[in-house]
């Protein structure tokens, strides 16, 4: 078969509508991920009944986020809205005293056209304290794109040159003492020879600290430095952005930031697929090589390693089939990782496809399917959810992957779920979390799996006699 008569995947759309978490839960990642940040939400007591519940978990930590709630005389025009934000900035920067304060937009304020981008400007030359302004609302945004307009927003305000201040010398110079303290004059040189001399290379896409020093590290391996971080754990460490600095993103959902990068800052995209799942991350550490000129070394043993230390796991959904409703924006990876897994995937949904951006991750979807010999799956953006449970209910798949609302139908109707929120925020980035994911989607299975070994009437008479 030529590379012309090759199938090639189906992509549909259909009501238009985001059936998604909120994007403004954002929030309980960035906040935690940038240190020196404080978010506020303007919108409605509905936007502030969500955070509640969707943040509930990190009741015990001291949150660095606010809501600021829309009056009814916020929306009928009769307060000024200035003055409202500046009282609330005025005394986020007397009690908290953050290097950044993050304006997030919700639905309210598209729907009363309140001009935050306007007021920011002036009310940050009064209070002398960077406002950034991001959207996350509902009507124009899916769940994880609410990190993309706020990173989108943040890449305007990344250095184009590094600070050369005294100040700035003899932080860097404190820094360089401290981590080669105790350590001998060879060992420091031999360590900064492991680099390949390379452009810059800058990564964006919020991971938690453990899977930064992870990628970090993969790349070292490879003699690849990596020059930053967007976002870094503090605002005021941004990464230099300069005409043609490397960047690469690790996340699917990041494609407004993506494109900020290139047509603001001109820097250069590197087009590759994200790195979930062992074959991901192989992936993506080749093209990143390939750019640079460099011999990728090692990489087909590691991967191997990874796929037999994951032989428990690929056993038990080998030959099962998964359905993504769509929710998160990391299906398409997802789905390939699970594919290469053994699985079959029927349709793919997803809220929003932004085709160059997932380019690679499309064509290696594509390859994986072929090297597994099972039928590409159909790429159905902005689903029908309706539709879907018709699809779903002749298919009866083995799992189905899907936002909260649709996981207790679907399980009355003896369908396995899993839900695509637990993917958003558990690790499932590099070679060593790869492992993680199939323990989420194994969950469901293993599961129905000990209620059969233990009996489903036994089970009934011992919750009867509770």
């Amino acid at each position: 078969m030529t590379a012309d008569t090759q199938p090639q995947l189906n992509f549909d759309c259909e009501t238009g509508n985001y059936h998604t978490f909120c994007p403004i839960s954002c929030v309980a990642w960035l906040y935690q991920k940038i240190e020196d940040s404080f978010f506020l939400v303007i919108g409605t007591k509905t936007c502030g009944y969500f955070l509640q519940n969707a943040m509930g978990v990190m009741i015990f930590a001291e949150p660095r986020y606010a809501m600021a709630e829309l009056e009814e005389g916020d929306i009928s025009a009769q307060l000024n809205d200035y003055e409202e934000l500046k009282r609330l900035c005025s005394q986020i920067k007397r009690d908290r005293n953050p290097s950044v304060i993050v304006w997030i937009g919700t639905c309210t304020t598209e729907i009363i056209k309140m001009d935050l981008e306007g007021l920011a400007p002036k009310l940050e030359a009064e209070l002398g304290i960077p406002i950034v302004v991001a959207r996350a609302n509902g009507l124009d945004y899916a769940f994880t794109q609410g990190e993309d307009t706020v990173l989108a927003a943040m890449a305007n305000r990344c250095p184009s040159q590094a600070p050369e201040t005294e100040e700035a010398k003899a932080d860097r110079n404190a820094i360089q003492k401290l981590l080669t303290f105790g350590r001998k004059k060879e060992e420091v040189q031999q360590e900064a020879s492991e680099y390949v001399d390379h452009p810059p290379l800058v990564l964006f896409g919020s991971l938690p600290d453990p899977v930064v020093t992870n990628l970090t590290l993969e790349l070292k391996k490879q003699g690849i430095k990596i020059d930053g971080w967007l976002p870094a754990k503090r605002f005021t460490e941004l990464p230099v952005l300069q005409e043609g600095t490397y960047v690469v993103g690790v996340n699917p959902f990041l494609s407004r930031t993506a494109t900020t990068l290139m047509r603001r800052r001109k820097c250069k995209l590197i087009g590759a697929p994200f790195p979930i799942g062992p074959d991901g991350t192989r992936a993506w550490i080749e093209k990143i090589c390939s750019v640079f000129g460099i011999e990728p070394q090692g990489l087909a043993e590691r991967e191997a390693q990874i796929w037999q230390g994951m032989e428990d796991y690929t056993q038990l959904i080998r030959g099962k089939s998964v359905f993504f409703m769509g929710d998160n924006l990391l299906e398409i990876s997802l789905a390939r990782f699970l594919i290469r897994c053994g699985m079959t995937v029927p349709e793919i949904g997803i809220p929003y496809m932004d085709k160059r951006y997932q380019g690679a991750e499309l064509a290696l979807l594509q390859k994986t399917c072929q090297d597994m010999g099972v039928p590409l799956p159909t790429i159905v953006e902005k689903p029908d959810n309706y539709n879907q449970l018709q699809r779903i209910q002749a298919l009866h798949p083995d799992l189905v992957i899907t936002g909260m609302a649709h996981a207790n139908p679907l399980e009355a109707r003896g369908i396995n779920t899993k839900w695509s929120v637990e993917f958003t925020f558990a690790q499932i980035h590099g070679f060593t979390n790869a492992r993680d994911i199939l323990e989420l989607v194994t969950r469901p299975l293993r599961r129905n799996h000990a209620l059969k070994d233990l009996g489903w009437e036994k089970l009934v008479r011992e919750e009867a006699t509770v």
